[in-house]
């Protein structure tokens, strides 16, 4: 689940909060695009290469390695900048009929026959074909380890790169007391394209709760995201929930999306389950065992008190 409006990593520095930084101001008035202008934002936003772009003029974004994912930036930038709704089969056009789509679409004309034709289509204004509702998942996994040792290792965001398989780095940005603002950027997807968002955290560690936002939305109108920590015969339930409605300009539906997530949660959620439970049976094995009965717990065959099992035990909140 790597869909952002953010920029990819690759396109240089961009501000510690909000929205990216615009290379060009949103004009108060549609303008149109010309092919250049298209190529500047698929090499900028979407990992294209400028020279394949060049040496194959006619074609298609799906040629030229424009995945789901690239297309679905695509749309949005250009719907931020030109107002200007690309059809989900852009994929199958080429950089020259991107842009003569744009100037097409952004003469008055143009906007009054789309806005008749978004009436028509639908009753909300998002795509065709899009049901319109929020999205929502929740995915768990019961991880035999204590509660104390599975809220510390998987809210320890600056060390998200050795729990989470999909993450290349954690950039901390801001913290203060449980809340705490950081950027996630991923390996390099098929493409090449290094994908980078802003999120923020809140962390209750009493009610063990953590409310959790991306800043930088990318093709969502919101992303909320909910973990709750339960105690159960066993060891701990993790529980992460995912509220979010998409973009009208997102070329996937609510059900596309939510399948996404779901899929993605699964893995994440059992890699992480089985790198905490190797860490509780190392501990477990360090653990010093009960003294035999007559033999003090003090006494030399046992060690002194006050061991890792006062640190990290069942139980131990």
């Amino acid at each position: 689940m790597t869909v952002r409006h953010e920029d990819p990593a690759l396109a240089g520095p961009s501000r510690t909060g909000g929205e990216p930084v615009r290379s060009v101001a949103e004009p108060s008035a549609p303008s149109s695009a010309t092919a250049a202008e298209i190529i500047a934002i698929l090499v900028r936003h979407c990992g294209l290469d400028a020279e394949a772009a060049t040496a194959a003029p006619t074609a298609s974004l799906e040629e030229l390695g424009m995945d789901s994912l690239a297309l679905l930036e695509l749309q949005a930038v250009v719907a931020d900048r030109y107002r200007v709704q690309l059809p989900e089969e852009s994929g199958a056009l080429s950089i020259a009929e991107i842009s003569d789509l744009v100037a097409r679409q952004s003469t008055p004309a143009a906007a009054s026959a789309d806005a008749g034709a978004t009436a028509a289509g639908t009753q909300d204004g998002r795509p065709a074909g899009a049901d319109g509702r929020p999205g929502h998942t929740e995915n768990s996994v019961v991880i035999a380890a204590p509660p104390k040792l599975v809220w510390d290792r998987t809210n320890d965001v600056g060390t998200w790169t050795g729990l989470f398989t999909e993450y290349q780095s954690v950039q901390i940005l801001e913290q203060h007391g449980n809340t705490v603002q950081f950027r996630l950027t991923m390996y390099p997807d098929e493409n090449g394209v290094i994908w980078s968002w802003i999120s923020e955290r809140t962390a209750d560690p009493v009610r063990r709760e953590v409310h959790a936002h991306r800043v930088e939305t990318g093709p969502f109108e919101y992303m909320r995201i909910h973990w709750r920590y339960d105690e159960v015969p066993g060891g701990t339930r993790m529980t992460w929930t995912q509220d979010f409605e998409m973009r009208p300009t997102a070329p996937v539906t609510t059900a596309q999306m939510t399948e996404r997530i779901n899929a993605n949660s699964r893995v994440q959620l059992d890699i992480i389950r089985d790198k905490i439970e190797r860490i509780a049976a190392e501990l477990a094995s360090t653990t010093p065992q009960e003294p035999a009965a007559g033999t003090s717990a003090g006494s030399p065959a046992n060690g002194p008190v006050g061991t890792a099992a006062a640190t990290v035990g069942v139980g131990d909140e």
